[in-house]
């Protein structure tokens, strides 16, 4: 995998992001559908194991108790690692809505004297289009907390979000908190975090576009802010420092030059009385050339280089991580970031950085309990985007650090193997329960392509679905009528297009792909019967191209100019001659009677304006067509588009999906995340949609989950929900 195609989602979640947050909708609307919402059934939820998969930014072992630690991502949330359970648990699963900004977390602060106080500074985009960011705070490591609501950005999904922690308890005072921002300088709390304001004294200035303050670290009874705004110059400062809490003043004799021009994180041996500081060009995790590792005596200002590896040449490559040992004077570790030519690695050094070695030079790892990290003669693979790294105060051989899809940890320093149950991060994108076979569930997801879940307990056995492997997934269909036929559509560098005859346990590329398919893949359809497959395509950008369709499972490909452009096709579930897309340029419902070859237009006047309207056809029947128009409500056709009614039981749709009918009921269940009430939620209907009742509580809502839903049709009740960061979510009733 490659770090451009990992980048991608952030744009792709931003986009999605900044759609959702634009939600509005009359009160009178909000008012009429509340009186048909029934009340809200007992449902257990549960994720879809996977295993990590999305970007683990900070990893921090609490100093004063032995197997606390934490963790955060960049659009997941933050989580308490279990020790007596040996599992991640979620913290802020209860982020609802209206609060999916919050889901990227930019920092977190524990109390030493305090060990049930936890802070978190959260806000995934500092965007104009996304909302502030805000600081909670715990007194019992999380179980609770309470809020406070700040009028900055912060950016935990951000350039960046790798560099260390921003949010500081002050050492000489618990009661004293500092935040450092990316645009809006270094704010001070003097409440526990209840009322925030600029802290005076601070030298730099705020930054318009940049990184601001990059980490906070306490050095006894000092504070040192790294600031990764300067350009490198002799005259360059960044980093600063604070003895008293109200005077800030720059660290004399710092290392200069475009290797050490912005500062990622930092680590204070408190034996040695020496800090450690991680450089790199560029904020990363991407665009790292140059790098190096310096250390700071803190009471004579000496600095020594300590760099493992010099970049240079086709080794290109910053550092990230740094963390000490606890126990032993002049243990350290630090890894290199971004470097693609050797990979990525952590170097140790136990005599103060004089002498290093790699341990990825002696590692041994086992992922049998995340096969998606195998990725054949890439194996073993320490990893990239290694900016988080921890060492526990309490065993120094037990190493943890964070990468683009895992957590890996150790206790011997060479046999290494995933920390990540209970945490899933993974963007998703596409859900198909196949009405028959093996797996009751096959995903396709940002980042990491498709996989087949033979089990919801255990991550997929087959891990990534190969034959081409896809970074992410951009389409993903299965035969109505022939469920053992399955297509996948995706970013990949061997192709973007593939086919199963097995239900989805293996995997055969196209004959042939459109050329427009390398750039811009887009979603997928199969008729009901197999025989047909319209592929649309859809740049990440946002550029649309024409629709193609193949009638020889993709040997050849033919241009269908009546498809509109970039529209995603839906097959009829019963009729294979019989396809629909929705125009959402022009708010038109367009259908084919030849199998895909010609479109007409069909109802027009619906809802346009918005690429992230949804179109979905009822299982087994022709022409029942339901369309999520989000904040405009819920249409249904039952006459194959050529005319919808608007759904009076909801005033907003976000995305619909269809299960198991309840016993005696004449239609499948009805899934959607909208809304009925004032609150955005998850909802089941059994009665086509005549009431509903909401299916998740005020625990489980997970920011933004207007992507993808749908039930199973074996399964009355379990319904599958895909998140922007919390992987697949899946309840059933208890």
């Amino acid at each position: 995998m490659h770090a451009s195609r990992l980048s991608r989602r952030a744009v792709l979640a931003g986009t999605a992001a900044a759609a959702a947050r634009t939600t509005v909708a009359p009160l009178q609307a909000r008012a009429d559908a509340a009186e048909v919402t029934a009340a809200t059934p007992s449902y257990r939820w549960r994720n879809a194991v996977i295993g990590g998969t999305g970007f683990i930014t900070g990893v921090l072992f609490h100093p004063a108790v032995r197997g606390l630690a934490y963790a955060r991502t960049d659009i997941g949330g933050a989580y308490r690692w279990d020790e007596r359970a040996a599992r991640w648990t979620p913290l802020t699963d209860h982020l609802g809505w209206d609060d999916w900004n919050l889901l990227g977390v930019e920092s977190l602060a524990v109390d030493p004297a305090h060990p049930d106080r936890l802070y978190l500074a959260l806000g995934t985009y500092a965007q104009s289009w996304a909302g502030d960011g805000a600081v909670l705070r715990s007194e019992d490591r999380g179980v609770t907390w309470t809020r406070t609501d700040l009028t900055v950005k912060l950016g935990g999904n951000e350039d960046g979000r790798g560099a260390g922690e921003r949010l500081l308890v002050d050492p000489r005072d618990s009661g004293t908190l500092w935040l450092g921002t990316r645009h809006d300088g270094l704010l001070k709390s003097s409440d526990q975090g209840a009322t925030w304001a600029v802290a005076t004294g601070f030298p730099a200035a705020a930054s318009a576009s940049g990184q601001g303050v990059t980490f906070l670290v306490a050095v006894g009874r000092a504070v040192y802010a790294g600031w990764g705004d300067g350009d490198g110059t002799a005259t360059a400062v960044n980093l600063y420092r604070t003895t008293d809490g109200t005077t800030w003043e720059p660290v004399p004799g710092q290392p200069t030059g475009t290797s050490a021009k912005v500062p990622i994180r930092a680590a204070h041996d408190r034996h040695t009385r020496e800090l450690y500081v991680t450089y790199a060009d560029a904020p990363g995790p991407n665009g790292q050339s140059a790098g190096s590792v310096h250390k700071l005596a803190t009471a004579t200002d000496r600095w020594t280089d300590v760099t493992p590896v010099q970049p240079g040449g086709g080794d290109t490559f910053g550092y990230g991580g740094v963390a000490v040992d606890a126990r032993r004077a002049g243990t350290v570790v630090v890894s290199t970031n971004n470097r693609w030519a050797d990979g990525d690695t952590v170097f140790r050094s136990t005599d103060g950085g004089r002498t290093w070695a790699s341990l990825k030079d002696v590692a041994v790892f086992d992922v049998s309990e995340t096969p998606f990290l195998d990725w054949g003669d890439e194996q073993p693979k320490f990893g990239w985007w290694i900016q988080a790294l921890a060492l526990d105060p309490y065993d120094s051989k037990h190493l943890v650090y964070g990468t683009g899809a895992t957590l890996y940890g150790t206790r011997d320093l060479r046999r290494w193997a995933p920390r990540i149950r209970g945490l899933e991060e993974t963007a998703v994108r596409r859900l198909i329960s196949p009405p028959a076979g093996e797996a009751h569930l096959i995903s396709g997801l940002g980042d990491i392509g498709v996989m087949y879940h033979e089990r919801l307990t255990a991550s997929p056995s087959r891990g990534m679905a190969t034959n081409p492997v896809f970074g992410s997934a951009t389409g993903l269909a299965q035969a109505a009528a022939e469920p053992s036929y399955v297509v996948r559509a995706g970013w990949g560098d061997h192709g973007n297009g593939a086919y199963s005859h097995d239900g989805g346990r293996t995997w055969a590329p196209f004959t042939a792909q459109p050329d427009i398919a390398k750039d811009a893949p887009g979603p997928i359809a199969t008729s009901a019967d197999g025989g047909t497959l319209l592929w649309s395509f859809v740049h990440w950008d946002g550029t649309k191209y024409a629709a193609h369709r193949s009638a020889d499972n993709g040997a050849t490909w033919s241009e269908v100019p009546s498809f509109p452009k970039g529209a995603t096709p839906v097959a009829d579930p019963a009729d294979p001659t019989l396809f629909y897309a929705y125009d959402t340029d022009t708010g038109t419902l367009y259908a084919s009677t030849d199998s895909g070859r010609s479109f007409i237009a069909r109802a027009g006047g619906l809802p346009s304006g918005d690429d992230q309207f949804q179109l979905a056809a009822a299982p087994g029947r022709s022409g029942d067509l339901w369309l999520s128009v989000k904040w405009n409500g819920l249409y249904r056709s039952t006459d194959g588009g050529v005319t919808f009614a608007k759904v009076a039981s909801c005033w907003a749709s976000y995305t619909l999906g269809f299960g198991k009918a309840a016993d005696g009921a004449d239609y499948p269940a009805v899934y959607q995340v909208g809304s009925t009430e004032t609150i955005t939620a998850v909802y089941r209907s059994d009665d086509a949609a005549g009431t509903w009742v909401r299916i998740n509580d005020d625990a489980h809502q997970w920011g933004w989950i207007g992507e993808v839903i749908t039930g199973d049709p074996r399964v009355y009740g379990r319904v599958y929900l895909g998140t922007n960061g919390r992987g697949i979510q899946y309840g059933e009733p208890v």
